[in-house]
């Protein structure tokens, strides 16, 4: 599906790694069907920053074999994924600086940004901040 009309939303790693958590349920399951929801009505979007800590975190912390992860990371590469240009480093530094956060943080916002998203799922930025055009929420709070 396209998601025309719809307002699209980006996902943050640590909500696809919850989404592979069995040692949280409740969590894997919310994030589950944002994930699973965002995809079908072909809203959903990550970067090429959240694929890769999605892969590190995957094998490292939640004990996927390489393979596994790679084969979530092909599962998300189905999504919109907005690559990391220079441009968007560049944007994200301004973000950094204009709103005091850390480079990766902003480089989320940055892409979130480039891709026209209205909200940006995440534990890890503030449930409700505002940064220019998108909000964080957070799915858990």
């Amino acid at each position: 599906m396209s998601g025309e009309g719809k307002k699209r939303v980006f996902f943050d790693s640590n909500v696809i790694v919850y989404a592979q958590d069995s040692t949280v349920p409740w969590k894997r399951d919310k994030a589950q069907t944002l994930i699973c929801d965002a995809f079908a009505d072909g809203t959903a979007v990550v970067s090429g920053q959240v694929l890769g800590e999605t892969y590190v975190t995957l094998v490292k912390k939640i004990g996927f074999d390489a393979e596994k992860a790679a084969d979530e990371i092909r599962m998300l590469s189905q999504f919109k994924v907005v690559e990391i240009s220079s441009s968007l480093v560049l944007r994200a530094i301004q973000i950094k600086l204009e709103c005091q956060l850390s480079y990766w943080d902003a480089l989320i916002i940055a892409a979130a940004e480039a891709a026209s998203c209205e909200i940006v799922w995440s534990e890890d930025l503030g449930d409700g901040q505002t940064y220019g055009s998108v909000m964080v929420k957070n799915p858990f709070a």
